[in-house]
């Protein structure tokens, strides 16, 4: 296996057109691969609008089986390409039971691993509990031609255990497909500070566990169907970071926009050796990480 490798990310707006949404998806995925990327990245559920902004039965109808129409387009760009794909759906698994699953593709075109969302928010504009089952596969990386993937989903990626758990099971990099931005109604200085924690949180997976993290946000205003607010403005700002948080490459909070950057294995290696927070664990005294709330 190679001691480098390029990773792409494909930022984009999404609408209710969900052959034109795909496309823009191939559309930034073959640009990735042009510009040497072997792992392209796609945001959160980006074949459709973020429907979570209010409760509708109606918007499980979007839901789709996996394997399923989605992953055998995937599949096809994934082989005519040789790059691992990694996308982001609403699953149907059965009659109400949906899931929002990543899936990866292998470089021949193979479906070979998914990750269905653990963390299931339930925020104001944020309804997701209403249509995802929590995932029930825990945080076991998938195994690639590339290495292997640390695949979380959006909101898990304000949990460091998340994290941990995948980099102790032996992931080389941390992918997070996402779907985020501002009510519109907050102030600049609100604003702000969410999206600096939000890259803040995901640097800090980083460099504690000594790995590359690739973030995928999705960009532009998405109206509030039901009309009682003015929707939700994705913050973009997608990026791709080093195993001490250093940024590699960033997108814009406002532009569609395809990154791709080098990630070198052998830097991991000599971060944690620097750094051997691994090492020097305290795993006799964690006990209570299991419990809801302390004593």
């Amino acid at each position: 296996m190679n001691t480098t490798f390029k990773v792409g990310l494909v930022q984009q707006v999404c609408t209710e057109n969900r052959a034109q949404n795909l496309a823009a998806s191939i559309a930034g995925i073959r640009e990735a691969a042009a510009r040497g990327a072997r792992l392209v990245l796609l945001q959160e559920l980006h074949t459709g609008v973020y429907f979570c902004q209010t409760e509708d039965t109606a918007h499980f109808d979007r839901a789709e089986t996996i394997p399923g129409p989605a992953t055998e387009e995937l599949g096809r760009v994934a082989k005519e390409l040789s790059v691992v794909i990694v996308g982001s759906l609403f699953e149907r698994r059965a009659p109400g039971v949906y899931h929002n699953t990543a899936v990866v593709l292998e470089s021949d075109g193979r479906l070979i691993g998914q990750y269905r969302k653990m963390h299931i928010p339930d925020d104001p504009g944020f309804h997701e509990k209403f249509y995802f089952t929590p995932g029930d596969q825990g945080f076991t990386p998938i195994s690639t031609s590339v290495g292997k993937l640390g695949v979380l989903v959006c909101w898990d990626q304000w949990y460091p255990e998340a994290a941990r758990l995948m980099a102790m099971h032996g992931a080389d990099i941390l992918l997070y497909p996402t779907a985020i931005g501002w009510d519109t109604r907050d102030d600049e200085a609100e604003k702000n500070r969410q999206r600096d924690a939000w890259i803040t949180v995901q640097r800090a997976h980083a460099i504690a566990n000594g790995l590359p993290v690739v973030a995928c946000n999705r960009v532009g205003l998405e109206p509030d169907p039901s009309g009682r607010t003015p929707g939700i403005q994705f913050w973009g700002s997608s990026f791709i970071a080093g195993p001490q948080g250093e940024f590699l490459v960033q997108a814009p909070i406002d532009k569609t926009t395809v990154l791709v950057a080098e990630i070198s294995r052998k830097r991991v290696e000599d971060v944690r050796r620097i750094w051997p927070f691994f090492r020097d664990r305290r795993i006799d005294a964690y006990q209570d990480l299991t419990q809801r709330y302390g004593k």
